[in-house]
């Protein structure tokens, strides 16, 4: 049995495939799996040994409905599919699976709870509803293969060689917090005044070393914070995928936003607190084994506006109330307390 599984964005979404994929490879060791995903997102796989990959070529071969034909031809050449397993469902996954199945190839779809989701920011159920995670084991289990999420080791980074030894060198002797301040979304973005007043208030009470995580479309805000925050530096542009999973890996705690950086940090063993203002972790994106009280934000029953948006689109209050309510005091509380249980153990 083989089985294509379809993740191709976005590059939070395709890292939270790992507990799954890694669950499939050690409870059905026997099944094959080729994964359609971007050729970027190698290195959330390298380590799951006996995934096949096939990467993606959107802006050249496979662009467009005549590059789908294409791609499903490029799939059918090189891998005798017997299932498919979409957890993505989206235009392009559903023109694959619908080629696949006019050559009696069966699909199973992921339930993205749009009905949910659309209640719960509408104020009419506030109510946790099931993680990504969680909804793609669901699919699985619809193709046959009742998967439970692999425990630990989601994603295993490169050797600590790739690394430059300045960074390593940089990191000795000193409390490691990454910090990723921005996201795609204003929605889900807190003011970057209070990122630097949270900084403030833990250097002066910890020996840290605060590393700014990014991508390269950030370097220029995170040049100007790097500036305005003594004792950090910039990583955004300086790092491939490889180094910087390894890099977040070597961190003590990481504080980000809902974003991707938030999932990868997790998915390689770090402690992440997340700050969420027009999004939530009741919606199913939070950091995947992450203690609920890691993820700062305002409650519903303090704000019953939010959440106000599942994705990070959308328009704030005219006073953004679910960011500017949460005061680096009450952020830096909480980080506090989880420092102290760090240093006691190392």
């Amino acid at each position: 049995m083989r089985l294509l599984v379809i993740r191709t964005s976005a590059m939070g979404d395709v890292a939270l495939t790992t507990p799954v994929l890694k669950g499939m490879r050690e409870q059905f060791p026997e099944v094959e799996m080729v994964l359609l995903t971007r050729p970027g997102f190698k290195p959330f796989f390298s380590s799951n040994a006996g995934l096949q990959l096939f990467t993606t070529d959107f802006k050249d071969r496979h662009k467009g409905i005549w590059g789908l034909i294409c791609l499903f031809k490029d799939i059918k050449m090189e891998h005798k599919i017997d299932y498919v397993v979409d957890l993505h469902d989206v235009l392009r996954s559903k023109f694959l699976r619908f080629f696949f199945r006019l050559t009696g190839v069966p699909a199973a779809v992921i339930d993205k709870g749009r009905i949910e989701k659309k209640s719960l920011i509408t104020g009419k159920k506030k109510i946790r509803l099931k993680h990504s995670v969680e909804r793609y084991c669901d699919v699985f289990s619809k193709a046959g293969f009742p998967v439970t999420p692999s425990k630990d080791n989601w994603i295993v980074p490169a050797p600590d060689k790739i690394l430059k030894a300045e960074f390593l060198d940089e990191m000795r002797g000193f409390l490691n917090i990454g910090v990723a301040p921005y996201a795609k979304h204003k929605l889900k973005i807190w003011p970057e005044s209070s990122i630097i007043k949270l900084m403030e208030l833990i250097s002066a009470t910890y020996k840290i070393k605060i590393w700014l995580f990014g991508g390269k479309e950030d370097f220029e805000k995170l040049t100007s914070l790097q500036a305005k925050i003594p004792g950090s530096t910039n990583l955004a542009g300086k790092l491939n995928l490889d180094e910087e999973l390894t890099f977040m890996s070597k961190l003590d705690l990481m504080i980000s936003m809902d974003s991707s950086n938030m999932h990868m940090a997790a998915l390689v063993g770090t402690k992440v607190i997340s700050i969420w203002g027009g999004t939530d972790p009741l919606a199913g994106f939070s950091a995947w084994m992450q203690p609920d009280n890691f993820s700062i934000r305002i409650a519903v029953e303090e704000l019953d506006c939010r959440p106000c948006t599942i994705y990070g689109k959308g328009k704030t209050r005219n006073d953004f109330a679910c960011m500017k309510l949460l005061t680096p005091e009450l952020v830096f509380n909480r980080i506090d307390k989880l420092v102290l249980s760090i240093l006691n153990k190392k």
